[in-house]
């Protein structure tokens, strides 16, 4: 009831004013005010009242900046009466009270010293309530800037980001099913944050001093991209839209967003999957962004083009020609980069591009407004993208196939003309087999396969030739040597034999000669024998002795 008599005082304060009141207008409302009681509360009001004390001072008052509902508060102040503070007027209230020099200089109980308190209790340490706040501070930002409130919740916002990256989103995460998107991790937490105000809600001129200070305190990079593409997704109108629907001046705001967002966007690979930085890229070439913007999309695409799906790189060009063409010099750059920064170590990322590249000359090629030329030029991109990879070349020639059958009007020489990028050397024996019998392909060609098959056929047999006469010399020499070694043991063995036969025979020789020396010896033993009386058994081999005379005296006496 208090409030709302307030209220009516003050309207009709504001349709008579008497001449102790003053009128103050704060937007489009007329606000009647008593001078003293409002030079009691404000400084600049006390300065006014004292230099031009006759004079009408609502003049010297209309630049105020403030709207009704702020300057509202400013009265109820003044009134006494109690002032709702929230983060959503905290701002405009406290640049209203510095400006009207409410501070304790002036006045012990002053409006700026309660309502920085405020700010300092209430707002500050929620990520919510500055959010909130930055919202309010749009309409005054030069006055919010210059007495350091942005500031203010600037160190506040990197603090809490530092300690916790998810005020700014989950990360974004490439999807495994091809479809890349704004999809959040997939990990589940046990404790998740409550629902927070979006950083990317605020103006570009609050967003972008925001995340540049993130950046230079080292917040993760991979939450900053997700934000940075979430604020391109919510302010920046599809492309698809059309650009009738868009004002020259709408046009160039949305050109400064795309343009500031990609200086902001960290350097560094997977920190957003390939298909967002395309759609990206297709915000930039459509709002006719600058080259340095759309290069930068093209380094980070370049960087990760082995991740990109074959829909990514169907980017149209910008001309006015009715047929559909495509942005080769864009992919010709793209590829580039791709090849300057990929780790050649792993020929995995070569090979998966060089299927892209196939896979999307197959696409094209079903475009039935798709001039020869712009096909050329993006079969010559995949021929180069394949050197190195050690694969054949049946994926360009069925995207060849595809080409002649979509364009059956062509004209024998023009057919001629597409084929010419195709090397029947680094082709499979089927695709070869195939082309041969394909009535879609000129006369010419098909008897340049017919001759390349020929060659193939002839260069085959003259190597199972060659290789059955090198294998037929090796036997022979394999044979050679062993009939040599055989000769050469045989010869061994006739030799050993000769030694051994040489050796048996003196052996032989050797015994017969020792037994007859010992028959020898033995006869003339036996002789000796004989001579002198001995037996000549062995047995009773003895020799007869002569009996001694014994003396007489010496004879035994007998018994």
């Amino acid at each position: 009831m208090a409030e709302r008599r307030f209220t009516d005082t003050l309207s009709r304060m504001s349709k008579s004013v008497s001449s102790t009141e003053l009128e103050v207008h704060a937007g489009s409302m007329p606000f009647g005010l008593d001078k003293e009681l409002l030079a009691s509360k404000s400084a600049k009001v006390a300065a006014l009242l004292k230099e031009n004390s006759n004079a009408d001072l609502s003049c010297l008052l209309r630049d105020i900046p403030a709207d009704s509902e702020t300057f509202e508060l400013v009265a109820r102040f003044c009134h006494g009466y109690a002032v709702q503070m929230s983060s959503e007027n905290i701002v405009p209230l406290i640049c209203l009270s510095f400006h009207l020099g409410m501070d304790d200089n002036h006045c012990n109980n002053n409006l700026l010293s309660k309502a920085v308190t405020f700010f300092e209790q209430r707002v500050l340490p929620s990520w919510n309530e500055i959010i909130k706040a930055l919202h309010s501070s749009e309409k005054s930002l030069q006055q919010t800037m210059q007495l350091g409130l942005f500031d203010a919740c600037l160190q506040a916002m990197i603090a809490k980001a530092s300690d916790n990256p998810r005020h700014l989103g989950e990360p974004i995460i490439s999807r495994n099913d091809g479809d890349g998107g704004d999809k959040p991790n997939a990990k589940r937490r046990l404790f998740v944050l409550d629902w927070q105000e979006d950083l990317t809600t605020l103006s570009l001129q609050l967003y972008e001093p925001i995340v540049y200070t993130m950046k230079q305190h080292e917040v993760p990079p991979e939450y900053i991209s997700a934000s940075i593409y979430r604020y391109a997704k919510k302010w920046i109108v599809c492309p698809n839209s059309g650009r009738e629907t868009l004002s020259i001046y709408k046009r160039k705001s949305q050109r400064n967003i795309i343009e500031t967002l990609e200086k902001l966007l960290p350097h560094g690979r997977e920190l957003l999957p390939c298909t967002l930085l395309f759609e990206m890229l297709r915000f930039a070439i459509d709002l006719e962004a600058s080259s340095g913007c759309r290069n930068g999309f093209e380094i980070r695409i370049g960087k990760q083009l082995d991740q990109a799906k074959v829909k990514d790189l169907l980017i149209p060009s910008q001309g006015y020609a009715k047929e559909v063409q495509y942005d080769i010099e864009c992919i010709r750059r793209i590829l580039k980069v791709f090849y300057g920064n990929y780790d050649s170590s792993d020929a995995s990322g070569f090979i998966t591009v060089a299927e892209l590249m196939e896979e999307f000359l197959a696409e094209v090629a079903c475009d039935t407004d798709l001039m020869i030329d712009t096909f050329i030029s993006l079969a010559e991109l995949s021929m180069a993208a394949a050197l190195g990879t050690k694969r054949n070349l049946d994926g360009i020639y069925r995207a060849i196939d595809i080409y002649l059958e979509k364009h059956a009007y062509l004209t024998e020489k023009e057919k001629e003309q597409v084929c010419k990028v195709l090397d029947f050397q680094k082709m499979s024996v089927e695709a070869c087999e195939h082309a041969a019998k394909n009535a879609r392909l000129p006369v010419r060609v098909v008897m340049q396969v017919l001759f390349m098959a020929q060659l193939n056929l002839r260069e085959t047999l003259a190597r199972a030739v060659y290789d059955d006469d090198k294998s037929g010399k090796e036997n022979e020499e394999e044979e050679d040597e062993v009939r040599l070694e055989m000769e050469k043991m045989s010869i061994k063995v006739k030799e050993l034999e000769k030694d051994c036969h040489e050796m048996k025979k003196e052996i032989t020789s050797g015994s017969n000669k020792r037994q007859r020396v010992n028959r020898g010896k033995q006869s003339l033993w036996s002789e000796m024998k004989r001579k002198f009386g001995c037996s000549t058994n062995m047995d009773d081999l003895h020799c007869p002795t002569k009996k001694k005379k014994v003396h007489p005296k010496c004879k035994a006496p007998k018994q």
